[in-house]
């Protein structure tokens, strides 16, 4: 039936407060045929629709005084209106966010960035269901002497129905509407009958997008087929498999006597992903993160079982990854203090609540400071200084590291060419500047660097970056290409973190660095015995090889000193010349080399700072 709609007669609102996200959507829409009215925020579209009720509404969530929930809210209000399928649109990806949108009445959820092959692929799904609704309507109306044969047809045509509405379309699978339904019913099975226990697993694959991004989305479907496939092996025949979305499975356990049957079902599930899948003649291991909730008499909504599986199963990545958690009450809390958090992080990026703490870098042979790193520090509001231990992580996550990165770099550079053109510094002093894993994987990085260069005049021989072995090795060859663009700019390079990551040494040749950093974790380990080397001196004996200068993070002790320096390490730093200090303290710090009372001038500093 599909071919005989006049697409003319479709009337289609689009909601959306950004008018480069209405334009585009509304252009899209247009082309493809369909009538489109436009509406910028939620007062306005409501007032659409009393006017006249469209056939589809696109409604964006994040909108000033009215937002998306609550404009679908009073449309399920309106008799005339409760009907019209709502499609949310939005850059929440939380599975909170979702859930909030399904129960205020919305019919599909698409996340921004959006593809519009997506948007135009949903558009008409939903379009597609009303007007079949609307069919089966009228044959029941118009069609009374047929009856029996007309009940047949709309029973092909529900089916048919059901199945577009239930069913993932690429796995085959239930899709999230339908694993919803099996947990509502599991939920008041349980209720009737509280001894019968029941679980929910939420599986998420590590990495996915990496196989996307290198092999294809093509290829990327298939390893999902894959997935669906090795998962149904592995399941009793009352159990129920479902793809929610993405690279997102969920798993209902219903033939539960205890919790040795779950943990030992995980545990399966993990050893599955062991074997290889293979794509295009390649062999592609991949893992899997699980998030588990056992039935307890707390539930009463299926959204609940699913969203505290999910925070389980973020837990899990954030203890490793490939690797199963069971959810616990504080997880629940832990999640809504990261959301805050992240609030209060884009936030923060707009408010540049961000501030600079450097610490020297130390020539060990003669003391001097010879550069600096430089070290974000959060300074919240409300909260005081925030470790970057707890916002990096986040950060990394919501891919706002790319933005704290640029302020950072921005930063960084800005202040050492102040230093310089007040004297304080030699023209040969430097700045080090870590690069995030995301940041390091940008496609216009070099570009973005050299911006920065020219805007901050700063000479490129004057930054040093480091970027963290495991950062190069996730993509290896793409990796020492840009390294190369950056060597050609005489920027300077280091290998952080180096020996903590899986480097092989000739993948090492390949690429340009002028540094090698010992991770902290070697240099706490020396000590007088000399059996407590460990690797520093087979790191310091490389790097002398491939014609790389060492430094040395994380010394503390006159040992820590005295063994690096038996050891011909060129470069430190550490708590036993000063902790991050303060653009102003640093001052203090390098103005007072000059009478050769490093060492005693930043253990005063650092007291000082103790004390304040």
């Amino acid at each position: 039936m599909q071919q005989d709609i006049n697409k003319s007669r479709i009337d289609i609102l689009v909601v959306d407060d950004t008018p480069e996200n209405l334009r585009l959507l509304s252009t899209m829409l247009s082309k493809e045929g369909y009538f489109v009215r436009k509406a910028i925020n939620g007062q306005m579209a409501l007032t659409a629709v009393e006017t006249l009720c469209p056939t589809l509404i696109l409604l964006d969530i994040m909108m000033p005084d009215l937002d998306g929930y609550e404009v679908c809210r009073r449309l399920k209000l309106m008799p005339e209106a409760r009907d019209i399928p709502v499609i949310f649109l939005s850059a929440l990806d939380d599975t909170f966010d979702k859930i909030r949108a399904f129960q205020a009445g919305g019919s599909d959820y698409i996340t921004k960035p959006f593809h519009l092959e997506e948007v135009m692929a949903r558009v008409n799904h939903q379009i597609a269901l009303q007007l079949a609704n609307q069919q089966i309507r009228h044959l029941n109306s118009s069609l009374e002497e047929r009856v029996q044969e007309r009940t047949k047809e709309l029973e092909v045509a529900h089916a048919r129905l059901l199945k577009l509405a239930l069913c993932d379309s690429l796995t085959g699978l239930a899709n999230r509407i339908a694993f919803l339904d099996h947990l509502e019913e599991s939920l008041k099975n349980a209720k009737i009958n509280p001894t019968q226990k029941f679980s929910v697993l939420f599986l998420d694959c590590d990495r996915f997008k990496v196989i996307n991004d290198s092999l294809g989305h093509e290829s990327g479907d298939e390893l999902l087929v894959a997935i669906a496939q090795r998962l149904e092996t592995l399941l009793h025949p009352k159990d129920v498999l479902a793809r929610l979305g993405g690279d997102e499975f969920a798993i209902l356990l219903t033939q539960v006597t205890n919790d040795e049957d779950i943990t030992q079902f995980a545990d399966k599930v993990i050893q599955a992903f062991i074997a290889p899948f293979t794509l295009q003649n390649q062999k592609i291991f991949i893992n899997a993160s699980l998030g588990i909730v056992i039935s307890n008499s707390d539930y009463d909504k299926p959204e609940h079982l699913l969203r505290d599986a999910d925070t389980a199963m973020y837990h899990a990545k954030a203890a490793g990854k490939g690797q199963y958690q069971i959810f616990e009450s504080n997880m629940h809390e832990s999640a809504l203090n990261v959301l805050q958090l992240e609030i209060d992080l884009r936030k923060a990026i707009q408010a540049h609540e961000f501030e600079l703490h450097y610490q020297p870098i130390v020539a060990l042979n003669t003391g001097k400071i010879i550069g600096l790193e430089a070290l974000i520090r959060w300074n919240h509001p409300m909260r005081g200084f925030i470790s970057p231990a707890e916002f990096i992580p986040i950060a990394e996550e919501t891919r706002l590291i790319n933005q704290i990165g640029q302020i950072v770099l921005q930063d960084a550079c800005q202040q050492l060419r102040t230093w310089q053109k007040q004297s304080f510094v030699d023209p040969c002093f430097s700045i080090s500047v870590n690069l995030s894993a995301r940041q390091f994987a940008q496609p216009d990085l070099t570009e973005q660097i050299l911006q920065i260069l020219r805007e901050t005049q700063l000479d490129p021989r004057c930054l040093k970056l480091e970027i963290t072995e495991s950062a190069i090795m996730d993509n290896p060859a793409n990796a020492a290409d840009l390294l190369h663009k950056l060597r050609q700019h005489h920027i300077q390079l280091s290998m952080d973190d180096f020996g903590t990551g899986y480097s092989s040494l000739s993948y090492l040749r390949s690429f340009p660095m002028d540094y090698l950093k010992i991770d902290r974790s070697f240099v706490q380990c020396l000590t007088e015995d000399s059996d407590s080397l460990g690797l520093v001196p087979m790191i310091v004996a490389i790097a002398q090889t491939m014609n790389m200068k060492v430094i040395a993070e994380g010394i503390e002790t006159h040992q820590h000193l005295n063994h690096l320096k038996a050891l011909n390490c060129d470069f430190g730093q550490g708590y036993l010349f000063s902790k991050p200090l303060p653009a102003n303290q640093i001052i203090d710090l390098i103005a007072a080399q000059t009478q050769g009372e490093i060492h005693q001038t930043s253990t005063l500093l650092i007291n000082d700072l103790s004390k304040s």
